[in-house]
């Protein structure tokens, strides 16, 4: 970015009447280099061979979803995180749904410990961690998230507004600058792909004049691919009682075991809904095989704020995985199915 709104490359300007600054993310790695048998995920994407054993520092959803696909390879896996639950940022039920479901998949995970060091030798890596104890892996594989790719731009040269390498907009996209925006995972928020497809789109449509509807965070919807398949939208437990007071709302879990096609597919799960009390659905966190596809009609439930009761009577297909978010919701509005109030 050579100008308030000219982008050069290499010995070539370009001037619009709009610019749109979409440059992405990249690996975070704590400092510890990378290279060799120390990898992040962009090595790993690009591996030609399945290895041994794996050492995975960091349980979120990177971590959870590189350990699933390196586990049904065959390879042995060792995730290893400093908080106590993996994937932390979802509902505590769906950690520890995770975490019995990994066990049973033969992957192992050490929760509540701290990384310290890692060494590599011809043998492959030896992670010791702040408890002493250590574990010998082929490779080691740094997922402790993605940060924002915005610096070395000339975006701060240029006058954008940043914050510890953040592009800052409005709640319209736009930077400091007039006629400047910004987009995806150099904005703060959930560094998802279909976030920067909307941004973009919302972004095509201001300028546009179109004036588009703003799209609530908390409304796009969040998966993660691992199996079991995690899918949740809106707020969790956690975050409804802060917005709403601990009186003011109620949650529910249904259980896969009450579901006829999760039996059919065999898988485990539970689906955990919270409502406002005398209000609308605000959070739906799923966890089983095919989580990811159901996401579509909680989505529509959270985002135009619909009731139980609302849902209750809405008739699912039998045998489907979706017919257990139509019995969740009989659960919830008082009148179970297949479950226990």
């Amino acid at each position: 970015m050579t100008g308030p709104k000219t982008v050069t490359v290499g010995a070539d300007s370009y001037t619009g009447k709009n610019l749109i600054l979409a440059t992405g993310s990249n690996t975070k790695t704590l400092g510890i280099e990378i290279g060799g048998k120390v990898i992040t995920s962009d090595q790993a994407l690009q591996m030609d061979y399945v290895p041994g054993k794996v050492a995975i520092l960091g349980g979120g959803v990177i971590g959870v979803e590189f350990a699933s696909v390196w586990r049904s390879f065959g390879a042995e896996v060792v995730i290893i995180e400093g908080l106590d639950r993996l994937v932390p940022n979802e509902e505590p039920a769906i950690s520890k749904a995770l975490d019995r479901a990994y066990r049973k998949r033969g992957i192992e995970s050490k929760l509540g410990n701290k990384f310290k060091s890692v060494t590599q030798s011809d043998a492959g890596v030896e992670v010791e961690l702040e408890n002493g104890e250590k574990i010998a892996a082929d490779l080691l594989l740094v997922a402790v998230g993605r940060g924002p790719n915005a610096t070395g731009f000339g975006f701060e040269e240029q006058g954008v507004k940043m914050d510890r390498g953040w592009v800052l907009t409005d709640d319209r996209l736009q930077t400091n600058l007039p006629g400047v925006y910004a987009v995806g995972d150099i904005v703060p928020g959930l560094q998802l792909a279909h976030r920067g497809f909307m941004q973009g789109i919302f972004v095509a449509e201001e300028i546009a004049g179109l004036k588009p509807m703003k799209v609530d965070e908390m409304g796009i919807p969040r998966v993660t691919y691992c199996e079991p398949e995690i899918a949740s939208v809106g707020l969790t437990e956690d975050q409804a009682k802060e917005k709403f007071g601990a009186e003011g709302i109620s949650s529910y879990e249904y259980n896969l075991a009450g579901n006829g096609k999760s039996n059919i597919l065999g898988t485990a799960g539970v689906i955990k809904l919270i409502r406002q009390n005398n209000g609308p659905v605000v959070g739906f966190h799923m966890i089983g095989s095919r989580a990811g596809e159901q996401i579509g009609e909680a989505q529509l439930i959270v985002n135009w704020e619909a009731y139980p009761e609302d849902v209750a009577p809405l008739v699912h297909a039998h045998p489907t995985m979706n017919e257990a978010i139509g019995e969740a919701h009989l659960a919830l509005a008082g009148k179970p199915l297949h479950a226990h109030a």
